[in-house]
């Protein structure tokens, strides 16, 4: 069992989305208190729809599980081995989605919420953290996410001098599945992948993607602000309709790639397809992958009923655009995420500069056992390079060039080389990606070792 602090003070931890969550979770396991401040209902936010804790708002899904050939499927695995409560979560409430790990939203955040509230050491507080902490507060959590209210986004500014980076981000439809025509429609994963039949298919011939495509560049758009024109996008999440423009087949390359499919009624890989995932556990609620718009709601109805199957399509959700904030972390934050100008803060999640739901519950889980050490007496190394949290964790704290730093997933090219075969010969391709897997569970397990030694 683990040893509690005997400190009186809890951590605080701002902020209950994916981060948030995790790293109080993480706090409460090492033995350490910990306070959880949620801003909502009290204040909303331009996406959340709810006000339960780790709600998902851009995508149901955590992308691959793959964790021999895919680095977000690693850093999976690695959550998993390192006790995440979201990964728990995730798990226990999975939905269909080929080699994907997907979820339903509602049973997702309901999950999460349950357990931190059941978790004696965790108090959570439904209130907006408006300002920097009180200095009472000697070990905080800042896991307030892109969408941090702008009172502590203001004083955070005037703390560090620095201004923060920001760039859109956009959510897609989510499309009621008894609304579909499956006349038109069919249900196929890519390759045949995970149960062969987890995804809804709508094809596109030469001239009707031609048609879809025109009508996009056509449709009527959300109008910025003069202060937001200069903001860019995430290249991981951009809009159907800027892709669009960036020529004929962008999409066909992109979100409505048609490979690894079979039209059943012609028995041809058609000329392009929108698939939609499953988005909750009775699947009466399915997400046009890849379809983040920030069209008017008006013409998202009116274009996509151009798609084949989805003629008389009902909206749950239609799709929306919001403003994402992130710190310049490579210049602001020490290798254990606290801010250089005040180490009784730390920062965790998409704040940081990492992108995508997994990155911020692992940045999260990492900040938490970073304060719970530091709380307890005793200094937690960090994870190595060589593992997924390493490598995240590397290069938001130092990896990066502070003068072009920009959102970054999780991915392969974030890892030490691999070591060379004998004789200075290069690992062939198809090895590489399951050799770095294998040595980041390995080091994982070393250092998870040594971090239980020493607690």
């Amino acid at each position: 069992m683990t040893q509690r602090s005997t400190s009186p003070n809890p951590i605080h931890v701002v902020g209950g989305g994916l981060a948030g969550s995790e790293a109080a979770w993480q706090i409460a396991r090492a033995g350490v208190p910990a306070v959880l401040h949620e801003m909502r209902p009290e204040r909303g936010t331009a996406a959340h729809k709810s006000d339960g804790l780790a709600e998902l708002v851009c995508s149901n899904s955590f992308r691959s599980d793959d964790a021999e050939n895919n680095a977000v499927g690693l850093l999976h695995e690695e959550m998993r081995r390192l006790g995440s409560l979201i990964l728990w979560a995730g798990d226990r409430h999975r939905v269909p989605a080929g080699s994907a790990l997907a979820v339903d939203r509602d049973g997702f955040s309901k999950a999460v919420g349950e357990r931190l509230e059941a978790e004696p050491l965790i108090e959570i507080r439904r209130r907006e953290v408006a300002d920097l902490p009180p200095a009472s507060w000697d070990s905080v959590i800042l896991a307030t996410g892109p969408l941090t209210s702008p009172a502590l986004t203001e004083a955070l500014r005037t703390l560090t001098g620095e201004d923060y980076l920001a760039f859109f981000d956009a959510i897609a439809p989510i499309v009621y599945k008894d609304s579909i025509d499956f006349e038109a429609a069919w249900f196929q994963s890519r390759y045949d992948k995970g149960d062969g039949a987890d995804y809804i298919n709508c094809p596109l011939d030469e001239a009707r993607y031609a048609a879809f495509l025109e009508a996009l560049r056509m449709a009527d758009k959300t109008e910025f602000q003069d202060w937001e024109t200069q903001t860019p996008y995430f290249e991981g999440c951009l809009p159907i309709e800027v892709m669009a423009g960036r020529g004929l087949d962008t999409l066909r390359f992109g979100p409505m790639k048609p490979v690894g499919l079979t039209d059943p009624r012609s028995g041809r890989r058609p000329h392009a397809v929108v698939q939609l995932r499953q988005d909750n556990a009775l699947a009466t609620l399915y997400n046009m992958v890849g379809f983040q718009t920030k069209l008017k709601y008006g013409a998202q109805a009116e274009v996509f009923r151009m798609i084949p199957g989805l003629e008389q399509a009902q909206f749950a959700r239609l799709g929306g655009v919001h403003r994402n904030t992130f710190i310049n972390a490579p210049r602001l934050l020490d290798g254990q995420l606290r801010l250089k100008a005040e180490p009784r803060l730390r920062f965790a999640g998409q704040i940081t500069g990492v992108e995508g739901y997994v990155e911020s519950a692992a940045i999260g889980l990492l900040a938490g056992r970073f304060a719970a050490a530091e709380r307890k007496g005793h200094v937690l190394a960090p994870p190595p390079a060589s593992t997924a949290h390493g490598a995240l964790l590397g290069h938001i704290t130092g990896g990066a060039q502070p003068e072009t730093f920009q959102p970054m997933n999780v991915n392969f090219g974030l890892f030490p080389p691999l070591a060379e075969e004998p004789g200075g010969k290069r690992m062939p391709k198809r090895d590489r990606r399951p050799a770095y897997a294998a040595r980041a569970l390995a080091d994982l397990g070393v250092w998870q070792g040594a971090a239980e030694q020493a607690a």
